[in-house]
């Protein structure tokens, strides 16, 4: 849940990288930080001198003496490497930004020339971190690791560098536009996580019910069980056919 001083900080934050004429004179290489990465910085720690700071031989994005917070806008695998050399030292906060309503801006890679915006049907949830989740699973009961997850109205800009349909297919991302924080979950432990299991719920349930609970209709519906039950929110009771059954666990 997002509070009306959140969304004001989150405001600061994008008025400050849209606006600081002088925003490439702070930081290692932040005239090739992108966008989100940069907001979510100043909407973590406005103070950039906890930014970029050299700490046990890696370079945290943020440290302010008590806790790394790391931004990772995507593949959650690449912290492995941090997390095997802050967690066993360092309280560590991983902010993943999870798109909610996005609107899709396509641009010619040769002129530059922005075509109109798009607005994409789906709706980003909670639900959909699990495919990330998942790559780090092994590491999310770790007492020192908390995950911070952002629904987050954006623009996303695209390359038309790919084949096919005008060069969309296979295209990449060239940047994303923060637009406005519209949610924000919090998971320190393993009972937090609770929270992805609704109530109303019908036992024993599958892996595919669960997401449909979500109203969640994308890939990786596997991985939210595997995680679930990996810390103990979930156990498996039987299987139906091709799918397993769980049931939550009340009490962790």
């Amino acid at each position: 849940m997002v509070t009306a001083e959140e969304r004001a900080r989150f405001q600061t934050a994008m008025d400050r990288v849209f606006l600081d004429t002088q925003r490439e004179r702070h930081g290692i290489g932040m005239q090739k930080e992108k966008t989100m990465h940069a907001v979510l910085k100043l909407f973590e720690n406005s103070d950039e001198d906890c930014h970029e700071i050299p700490l046990d031989g890696r370079i945290a994005d943020i440290y302010d003496g008590q806790r790394v917070t790391e931004i990772q806008t995507a593949h959650l695998n690449v912290m492995r490497d941090k997390l095997d050399v802050f967690l066993p030292a360092h309280r560590v906060r991983i902010v993943h930004p999870i798109p909610c309503h996005k609107w899709v801006i396509w641009v010619d890679p040769a002129t530059g020339e922005i075509g109109k915006k798009n607005r994409s049907p789906q709706v980003g949830s909670f639900f959909s971190a699990f495919r990330e989740l998942y790559r780090i699973s092994g590491y999310l009961d770790h007492p020192n690791l908390e995950i911070e997850l952002l629904l987050i109205d954006m623009e996303e800009y695209r390359l038309q560098d790919g084949w096919g349909n005008q060069g969309k297919r296979g295209s990449h991302r060239f940047d994303r536009m923060p637009l406005a924080l519209t949610d924000r979950m919090l998971l320190t432990r393993s009972e937090d996580y609770l929270q992805f299991v609704p109530l109303s719920l019908e036992e024993p349930f599958t892996a595919a019910q669960l997401a449909r609970a979500w109203n969640y209709r994308g890939a990786g519906v596997s991985n939210a069980a595997g995680v679930l039950r990996r810390l103990g929110v979930i156990r498996q009771v039987g299987k139906k056919g091709n799918s397993f059954l769980y049931n939550a666990v009340e009490e962790l």
